[in-house]
């Protein structure tokens, strides 16, 4: 198994500076990190802190919209599409510094009264739009399942929906991200769901519910099964560790060494 240290997850408490978690990340050893929102930071700034590391950028989220609107992309409205179309080109521009080649594309939040049909038609012209210009960069184009609890309003909220509207671009470099946490959440079923959704996946994320803690914490999810039926399934890409630790951020890496993950030599 191959996991990424979520650096928006991760190391928030040992390092505010989010540039300082990559060298923590690596210290533990890991080999892969996931950065969420890079786009206060200098993308010079973010290079040097992941060459010094010498760690690799799994993924990246595009740009996510107005902070002070509270916005969680603008992908689905139809006022917003020439933003949506620059604002891919910044993601561009830092996913091709930092070798990044995976972009999670964010929907947004949709208000109750809108106009649902249309918002979804904008959405897969923007994700045609995108999946086909990230190809050029050899970048895959991902949206993600997110449930209403944690997110309410957030306009891509089932895993249905979301391979729905895959096969509707109908474009071979759009994939789902599939979060185990978001799919528990949202419909249950893992084994079923995590069987139907696999060949359409390009990355993977994991955290426990209820309270989005380590894997092995109390929980409604048996995370040594799942990981075992990711590797029986043929999944040999990265998971993504975006999940809130309980204490310190090492302490609570113990259950991949617990759970004989030998590839990594965390130091705790």
């Amino acid at each position: 198994m191959k996991f990424a240290a979520n650096l928006g997850f991760l190391f928030t408490k040992e390092a505010p500076n989010i540039l300082d978690r990559y060298h923590l990340a690596k210290s533990v050893g890991f080999s892969g990190v996931e950065l969420p929102f890079p786009y206060d930071i200098p993308v010079s700034d973010i290079v040097a802190a992941k060459e010094a590391a010498g760690v690799e950028q799994v993924l990246l989220n595009a740009w996510p919209g107005r902070t002070d609107s509270n916005d969680l992309g603008i992908a689905i409205f139809p006022e917003r599409r020439t933003e949506f179309r620059e604002s891919l080109e910044t993601s561009i521009k830092y996913l091709k510094a930092l070798n990044c080649k995976r972009l999670h594309i964010m929907a947004g939040k949709a208000a109750a009264n809108a106009d649902h049909k249309e918002l979804e038609k904008t959405y897969i012209e923007n994700l045609l739009f995108a999946a086909d210009r990230l190809e050029k960069e050899g970048v895959v184009a991902l949206i993600e399942a997110c449930n209403n609890q944690w997110i309410p309003g957030y306009f891509m909220n089932h895993s249905q929906k979301a391979l729905r509207v895959i096969k509707e671009v109908g474009h071979p470099n759009l994939k789902l991200q599939l979060d185990v946490f978001h799919t528990q959440i949202i419909e249950g079923n893992l084994t079923h769901s995590i069987k139907t959704y696999l060949p359409h996946v390009g990355h993977v994320q994991i955290a426990q519910v209820p309270d989005r803690g380590e894997p092995d914490s109390a929980g409604e999810i048996s995370y040594r099964y799942i990981l075992k039926l990711f590797e029986e399934l043929g999944y040999k890409d990265w998971i993504g560790l975006e999940y809130i630790p309980r204490g310190g951020t090492a302490e609570g890496l113990k259950w991949m060494k617990n759970w004989s993950y030998s590839d990594y030599v965390f130091k705790i």
